[in-house]
């Protein structure tokens, strides 16, 4: 990324010194620019979806914990909503300042925030997808000798799939905007690179755009999976 902005700032002088007015120079969309520095957004990319993906399956799992928990002991439920959604109210920048003097700058004190950003939004959906399942099904799977658990993981999860992928999907797209602050706690991105420069729209278009690509493609990711996971659901709609 150095390398980059050296190279443009030498262009910059370049031609003020010969006094052209560029594109680069005027701090413009520039498609010649962007076709030759695409690469130099590839590790930031990287980083961004490191900490996205990251976040979302660490969060998934603490809350599809928390969720069978309060599924058994139903009085558990509003607790665990109240502390996911304090810890989802808490402002990104506020809480990255809170952890820097004790994690430091780097990439946990930035997957701390987005993981506790996520809790609330899954919690929610898993709890909702177990509650809606039908009464009648569960009737069905005890008639037919299942225990606690097999009804569980053979009944419950899977009718209780919709509402889990929904919020994971939710969860994930949220995650990929909440992401691009995580370079004020020293954890890169595609924040990183927008404030880079942020005065050059070409910069900022590419990081940008990424951002809006990056959340389209796991969404539409995550929909793949739940429509391979979930055939039945296509059987249903159609």
């Amino acid at each position: 990324m150095s390398g980059a902005l050296g190279l443009l700032a030498q262009v910059r002088i370049h031609e003020r010194d010969s006094g052209k007015l560029s594109c680069v120079q005027d701090n413009g969309i520039c498609p010649s620019w962007i076709a030759h520095h695409l690469g130099d957004y590839g590790s930031p990319l990287w980083k961004h979806v490191e900490l996205v993906l990251s976040s979302v399956l660490i969060g998934f799992a603490i809350a599809f914990a928390l969720a069978l928990l309060a599924h058994r002991r139903r009085w558990l439920t509003g607790p665990i909503i109240g502390v996911t959604g304090i810890l989802y109210t808490i402002p990104s920048l506020a809480l990255f300042a809170i952890l820097i003097p004790i994690t430091g700058f780097g990439f946990l004190t930035a997957l701390i925030p987005l993981t506790s950003y996520t809790l609330l939004i899954l919690f929610r959906n898993i709890i909702a997808g177990l509650d809606n399942v039908p009464d009648e099904a569960r009737d069905a799977a005890r008639g037919m000798g299942f225990t606690e658990q097999q009804l569980l993981w053979k009944v419950e999860l899977p009718l209780a799939l919709p509402e889990i992928f929904a919020g994971l999907r939710v969860a994930t797209t949220t995650n990929v905007g909440l992401a691009a602050l995580a370079f004020y706690a020293g954890a890169g991105g595609l924040g990183q690179q927008i404030l880079s420069d942020i005065a050059f729209k070409s910069n900022v278009l590419v990081a940008g755009g990424l951002c809006v690509v990056l959340a389209f493609v796991l969404d539409l990711g995550l929909l793949a999976v739940q429509r391979v996971l979930l055939p039945w659901q296509r059987t249903l709609a159609t």
